[in-house]
Formats: C-alpha cells, sequence, structure tokens
C-alpha cells in the first residue's frame, strides 16, 4: 500500500506539471502573438482588424491593442466592406477566410494577411492557393511560434514560394510585391487610335512598339516596375473593327490586364474594370467655319427695307415741296413728277441736276437739305459696299441642335456613339451612322459637309493641322456638346493586384507634365509616323474679283430702272397727243352742224 500510494502522488505531481505546461503554452503563444502584431503596425500602420474563424488565440489580442475589431466567424460577410482600407486581416487556420462577396474582395485584396498555420498545413501550399486569388500579401506563422519566432511570408517573383523570416531578425516580413515583377507579362492590347496610340518599328530591333500620351504611360510603368507588355493579338484574330469597346470588354472579362487604350466609361453602372481617370475634358462636335455671304447678295445685305422706306418718304416729300414752291399750285403735282422729278432723282444719287437761277430763300433751303442727304446716303452705302466687299461677313455660328436642323450640314457619327449622341434628341434624318474606318476617312479630310464628335484631346491635332492651311475650316464648339465632362481612364481587369501602383504611376506622370508634354507633341508625333500630313485640305481661295455673276441684282435693278424709265418716257409721249385728239374732234363735230 505504502509503494501504491508513491506511486499515485508521484502520478499526481506529473499531471499537474503538465497542466501547468499547457496553460503556460497558450499564453507563451498569445504573447509572442501580440508582439508580432506591434511589429506589424510599425512597419505599416492599420486601424481596423478583421479576424476570421474561431477558437484561436488571435481575438483575446483585440483588446490589448485597442484597435477596432471585426469578427467573422462564418469566414464570409454578408455586406459590402465599407470600413477603412487600413485593414489587417487574421485567420485562425488556414481556409478559414470564405469570402464570397466580391466587391469586398477587391477592397480587401490589398490588405495584408495573417494566418496562423495548424495541423500540416505547409506554406508553400498556402502561397499557391492565395496566389490563385491574387492576394500576394500573405504571412503564416506556425503554432510552435513561441519557440521559434520564424514567420513565414510568401514570395511572389522568386523561385522559391516563401521565405522564412526570423522575428529578431531585421528583415521586413511583408514587401511590395510589383515593385520589381523580374519581367514579369502585363496583358494589354493596343487601340491604334492617334494620338492616344500609335505603332511604329523600332529602327534598332525591328520591333513593333506603340507611342502616344496614351501608350506612354503604359510603356513607362512596364519599365518602372521591371515588367514586359504582351499584347494579346490573338483576341484580334475573329474581329475586323477593333476598337476601345471590345478592349474595355475583355479586360472585365479578364482577358487583358491594363488595356492600351481609352476606356469605355459612358453610361457604366460601376467603375470595377476603370482606373482612376487619367484626363478629363469635353467631347463636343467639330463644325465647318460659317459660310462666307456671297457677293450676289452683298447688295441686297446693305439695304435696310426700314432705311428704304424713310428715304422714300423724305424723298417724295422733297419733291412736292420742289414742286409746289415752284409752280406755286397743287394742280402742278402729278404722281410721275412726284416720283421721277428730275431734281431729286438726280440729287439723291450724287448726280449733277439742272439748279434754277431765280430762287426763293425758301427752294435754296430745300436744296442745301438735298445736298446733305445724298452726302449723307451716298456716303453711307458706299463705305458699308466697300468694306462689304472687301471682307464678306460670314453666317452666324451654330449655337443649338436646333440650328444644326436648319442648316445644310449632316451629323456623321460612328457606329460606337450611337447611345451617346441619341440623348442629344437629334433628329434621326439629320444622322449618319458610318463604319469605324469611314468615319475616321471624313473626319481626317475634312469634308465640310458633315459636323463630327471629336473629344478636346484629339482636336488639339486638328487645330494644329489647320496652322498649315490657307484658311481654317472646323472650330470646336463648345455650344454642341454630347459631353461636358468626358473622362479617359484605362480599361483594367477587375482584380488586378498592383492596381494601386499603375494608378499612382498615372497621376505621378500628369502631375510631373509628362502628360502634357505628349499632349504638345500628339501632332508631331503623328506626322512622323505618318498618322496624317501637311496637305491643304481647305478649298481654293476664291479670286478677289467680281464675276458677272455676282452682278445678279445689280441687273435685275438695272433693268428695273431701265423699264421703268422707258414706261414713263412712253407716258410723256402720249400726252401731248390728247389735246391733239380733242382738237380733231371738235373740228369733225362742227363740220357736221
Amino acid at each position: 500500500m505504502a509503494w501504491f500510494i508513491i506511486i499515485i502522488l508521484c502520478l499526481g505531481s506529473l499531471k499537474a506539471q503538465l497542466l501547468d505546461t499547457s496553460n503556460k503554452t497558450e499564453p507563451d503563444l498569445e504573447e509572442r502573438l501580440f508582439g508580432l502584431l506591434l511589429r506589424l503596425k510599425t512597419e505599416k500602420v492599420y486601424d481596423t482588424l478583421l479576424i476570421y474563424g474561431e477558437d484561436c488565440a488571435i481575438p483575446s489580442l483585440s483588446t490589448g491593442l485597442q484597435v477596432p475589431t471585426v469578427l467573422v466567424s462564418s469566414g464570409t460577410t454578408n455586406f459590402e466592406w465599407n470600413f477603412s482600407s487600413l485593414t489587417l486581416i487574421l485567420s485562425c487556420e488556414f481556409q478559414a477566410e470564405r469570402e464570397q462577396n466580391y466587391r469586398t474582395l477587391m477592397k480587401l485584396q490589398l490588405a495584408r494577411r495573417l494566418i496562423l498555420l495548424k495541423g500540416n498545413a505547409q506554406p508553400a501550399t498556402v502561397c499557391d492557393f492565395y496566389s490563385k486569388k491574387e492576394q500576394y500579401n500573405i504571412a503564416m506563422v506556425k503554432e510552435n511560434f513561441d519557440q521559434f519566432g520564424v514567420v513565414y511570408s510568401c514570395r511572389l517573383f522568386q523561385d522559391r514560394r516563401y521565405e522564412e523570416i526570423n522575428l529578431f531578425e531585421g528583415s521586413p516580413i511583408f514587401i511590395e510585391q510589383f515593385r520589381n515583377m523580374h519581367g514579369a507579362p502585363i496583358r494589354s492590347f493596343p487601340d491604334l487610335s492617334p494620338p492616344e496610340c500609335m505603332a511604329y518599328l523600332d529602327p534598332k530591333t525591328g520591333e513593333e512598339k506603340y507611342t502616344g500620351y496614351v501608350a506612354s504611360v503604359l510603356n513607362n510603368f512596364a519599365k518602372k516596375v521591371n515588367a514586359t507588355i504582351s499584347m494579346q493579338m490573338h483576341l484580334a484574330e475573329n474581329k475586323e473593327d477593333i476598337s476601345f469597346v471590345n478592349i474595355t470588354n475583355w479586360a472585365s472579362e479578364d482577358l487583358l490586364d491594363i488595356g492600351m487604350s481609352e476606356a469605355l466609361s459612358f453610361r457604366m453602372s460601376n467603375f470595377d474594370t476603370i482606373s482612376y481617370p487619367y484626363l478629363m475634358g469635353s467631347f463636343c462636335f467639330m463644325c465647318p467655319l460659317p459660310d462666307k455671304m456671297p457677293f450676289s447678295d452683298i447688295y441686297l445685305a446693305i439695304v435696310d427695307q426700314a432705311v428704304l422706306i424713310v428715304l422714300f418718304v423724305v424723298f417724295c416729300i422733297i419733291s412736292v415741296m420742289v414742286i409746289y414752291i415752284q409752280k406755286k399750285s397743287w394742280r402742278a403735282l402729278s404722281f410721275t413728277g412726284v416720283l421721277m422729278n428730275d431734281i431729286c432723282v438726280r440729287a439723291f444719287l450724287a448726280q449733277p441736276y439742272p439748279f434754277p437761277r431765280h430762287l426763293n430763300g425758301k427752294l435754296k433751303l430745300i436744296f442745301i437739305v438735298i445736298c446733305f442727304s445724298s452726302v449723307i446716303t451716298t456716303t453711307m452705302y458706299t463705305s458699308y459696299l466697300q468694306a462689304l466687299l472687301w471682307a464678306p461677313p460670314v453666317d452666324p455660328f451654330m449655337t443649338s441642335f436646333a440650328d444644326v436642323e436648319k442648316s445644310r450640314y449632316m451629323m456623321a457619327i460612328n457606329i460606337y456613339d450611337v447611345g451617346a449622341v441619341q440623348s442629344l434628341n437629334v433628329s434621326e434624318e439629320q444622322v449618319v451612322v458610318l463604319d469605324y474606318p469611314e468615319f475616321t476617312h471624313l473626319r481626317d479630310t475634312f469634308n465640310d459637309n458633315f459636323i463630327y464628335p471629336v473629344t478636346a484631346n484629339r482636336w488639339m491635332t486638328f487645330a494644329k493641322q489647320q496652322n498649315n492651311f490657307a484658311s481654317p475650316m472646323f472650330y470646336y464648339s463648345e455650344a454642341l456638346c454630347v459631353n461636358y465632362f468626358d473622362v479617359l481612364s484605362f480599361p483594367l481587369r477587375r482584380h488586378l493586384p498592383y492596381r494601386d501602383l499603375f494608378e499612382e504611376h498615372m497621376l505621378r506622370q500628369k502631375e510631373f507634365g509628362l502628360t502634357k508634354l505628349w499632349l504638345d507633341r500628339s501632332f508631331l508625333n503623328m506626322l512622323r509616323l505618318n498618322y496624317t500630313s501637311l496637305k491643304d485640305f481647305s478649298p481654293p481661295a476664291p479670286e478677289d474679283c467680281i464675276e458677272v455673276h455676282n452682278l445678279y441684282w445689280i441687273f435685275v435693278m438695272y433693268f428695273t430702272g431701265l423699264g421703268l424709265g422707258g414706261f414713263c418716257f412712253i407716258l410723256e409721249l402720249i400726252t401731248p397727243l390728247r389735246p391733239w385728239r380733242r382738237f380733231r374732234l371738235l373740228q369733225r363735230l362742227r363740220i357736221k352742224n
């Protein structure tokens, strides 16, 4: 019995030691994890903890860190993550995170993750699993972390998929994986729409390369992160017309990483597949400059109806006064005498006229009025005529789409802008929908029978091209716009892991003035790469001479006046015969009697 009691006491003591050891293990692990979380906070600040899973030592650490914590024991959320982006994700075990909300996955894609490995889970397997989900900021610790202090961190661009980091060393646990991509490809596709993207052959290597204020952004980004651009030309095998619409769709289908083109952003419900705005401007119409007034219409343009009526009334009043003062009788007034007064007609045309010898004071005053009236009217109309013949006035500019419907111009649009133009409430009879090649040909050759939609950035090249014309042909109408706030963004696939680096690079290049430099040099690059020419598309300047057909209204007024004068002459010939006819009639009556 004594030996039995001794054995029981020894077993009890051993059990107590084992229990004490198990109780100390958990606090030691929590203490080591707490130190790791503090170190992660010094490497990069986080202000929210998101914990997936349950039954582990991690949730109890949040009280010591004094950081807001969200516990997701089920492994997924049923809401969209709208908290701060400075989030650290903790998983109680491998695959404890089973997030299904794709919007939450996008917002937490770049967040750092710390995973507690249990059982036989291997770091390499974990890194492969998360790399397929395009989540690369992964660190892991095992259950014996309190004994060895080893942290496993995934590395994307290395042969070994993870790296063992001792907690007591100074090596960073998380690194910027995509700062150096070690030649990894960036899948893209070019939209050869000058001046955004233009292809050329490198004279040194013979390779096809791309330039332009859109292509240069992606080219410089690839150099910055030590990547290569892989053009996915096989996507265009069954496509006849490739445009930014196709490229945007391919990026949304995860067939491209970054499209070398403008993204289709019109009427998009969300912006998951496009970048932060790169350029902003307007999307309006380039319209032909108003036509000059023909020479034949100038003669009528200088004559205002109200002025003519006033001059005619003044002429009639002066003619009546001259006849009455000379004859001193109202019986001398007649319709033809007033309208065809020899003195007044010549005087108002600033021509010499017979001046009576004996004049009273009243006639002298009237002739002075006639003199000044003739000088004023002839001088006024002569100056108007010479000024308008030297620089004919132009038709008014179009200020609304109602003016477009009244004009002779048609609205030419390509098939990709049909939806945007339909919102303008323009008559379908006024719109001509063309294929993209035909549309660009008409616009690039400055066909002035149409008006064309164009972005403000593209208009800069047209404006510089017109500087080489004998006379400009088009102007950019900010009164006729499809969209006053046009945004140029890049097509991106939804879960692009280096989206933040690309957008930062894009905005830095714009801030440093490179974008403005590329925009200013767009026309020169187009000219150098034969995407445009210095050909003058303006019509030949009209000769500075007046042709016979320009004198149409002059001849109309001339022959009208000539006919009126002939009619009055006939009346003068007929009038003296009336007394003679009366005399013959009286003689016949006397003979009969």
